[in-house]
């Protein structure tokens, strides 16, 4: 056998550094570029895959005991509508069934890019669904009396706009989840004092100050509608904010919000393709209300929506929906054709709406 001595050795090992060495400084770079790019990857992947199936159970329990509704719409990218249902257990106290503290149509067309928002008084007079069980009463009793399929029947009758989804959110939601995204910025429109202090300009606003903000309505000049406003507000906040990719910091709060205080009808594929293929309509959102007159009827506190208002926010919603406008026919146009001495641009309440017995143009109703 050769013996290889230890001159020959030190060659051989000095020929090996040399080859190292003559590698360029810039293939080694790339070299190591290329290793923290593949680490980052898995990494991406394992915390995505994470999310994903976190996100899945959390939606899996916001759907639980709720009839899925058809998804073709957002499947093929075609506009839709959701009723947002602010619920009001737990709150002050509240722990029955409440009624809807807020009503919101929201419609989103993504060829359009355009999101409408309708929020829809709580005292307004509609005529409840189902039909046959109830009658005409405020639109936010209709979640009492018969819960979100209710509501979305009441709201579909009130305007003639398909309402398939819907998402019951507990107030206590609101609250939780400001506080995921790190707060909201709002524009006070005056200021005021409930529970918290707001005062008139720009105001950050965590989770208690934003319950506080959007539940306030006897200081507001405009009653309800102010509130209304102020709901919007801050929705379109959280919409944009949750748009953005800081969000997944506090992705894992932010679901445990959803499970716990929303129910939905949106599968969670419902909800990936909407975050992903309609997020255009987060850019343009037309904010809107159905504008009502104050009435006193049978000694309850109500409003009603004029017919050629009512006919408006039918037209909004439609043409945001792709769908022809088409003249409302319904038991609430009805009962506007009934009354023939009111002066719809007199600022006072009315006092002489009466409701009429259905099918009936001259029984009026008593509520039996």
């Amino acid at each position: 056998m050769m013996k290889i001595s230890n001159k020959d050795k030190l060659q051989r090992n000095c020929v090996l550094a040399k080859e190292i060495n003559r590698q360029p400084a810039k293939l080694v770079f790339l070299k190591l570029i290329g290793l923290v790019i593949t680490i980052m990857l898995g990494m991406c992947v394992a915390v995505g895959t994470r999310i994903y199936f976190t996100m899945a159970s959390s939606v899996r329990q916001a759907n639980q005991g709720h009839v899925m509704a058809d998804s073709s719409f957002i499947a093929q990218q075609k506009p839709f509508s959701v009723l947002i249902l602010g619920v009001d257990q737990g709150i002050e106290g509240r722990h029955d069934q409440g009624n809807s503290d807020t009503m919101i149509l929201v419609t989103l067309n993504p060829k359009k890019g355009v999101a409408t928002m309708t929020s829809i008084p709580r005292d307004l007079l509609a005529d409840i669904q189902p039909s046959k069980k109830f009658y005409m009463f405020r639109v936010n009793s209709a979640y009492q009396l018969g819960g979100n399929r209710a509501a979305v029947k009441t709201v579909s009758t009130l305007l003639n706009v398909p309402v398939n989804n819907y998402m019951e959110v507990n107030m206590k939601a609101l609250k939780n989840l400001v506080d995921a995204l790190g707060g909201v910025d709002v524009k006070v429109p005056f200021s005021f004092t409930y529970n918290t202090k707001f005062v008139k300009g720009m105001q950050h606003l965590n989770g208690n100050a934003a319950l506080d903000y959007v539940r306030m309505r006897k200081e507001d000049p405009q009653g309800d509608y102010g509130r209304q406003k102020r709901q919007r507000q801050v929705i379109e906040q959280l919409i944009h904010k949750g748009m953005t990719l800081k969000s997944l910091n506090n992705y894992r709060k932010i679901l445990n919000v959803f499970a716990k205080y929303v129910k939905t009808n949106l599968t969670f594929n419902d909800m990936l393709s909407v975050a992903f293929k309609y997020r255009s309509c987060s850019h343009h959102i037309v904010q809107d209300y159905v504008h009502a007159h104050d009435a006193w009827i049978g000694g309850a506190a109500l409003q009603v929506a004029s017919t050629s208002e009512l006919q408006r926010a039918s037209d909004l919603t439609r043409s945001n929906l792709n769908l022809k406008k088409q003249k409302l026919h319904n038991e609430e146009t009805r009962q506007n054709k009934l009354q023939k001495h009111l002066k719809w641009k007199k600022k006072d309440p009315f006092e002489n709406y009466i409701i009429y017995e259905r099918h009936s143009k001259t029984k009026v109703w008593t509520g039996k």
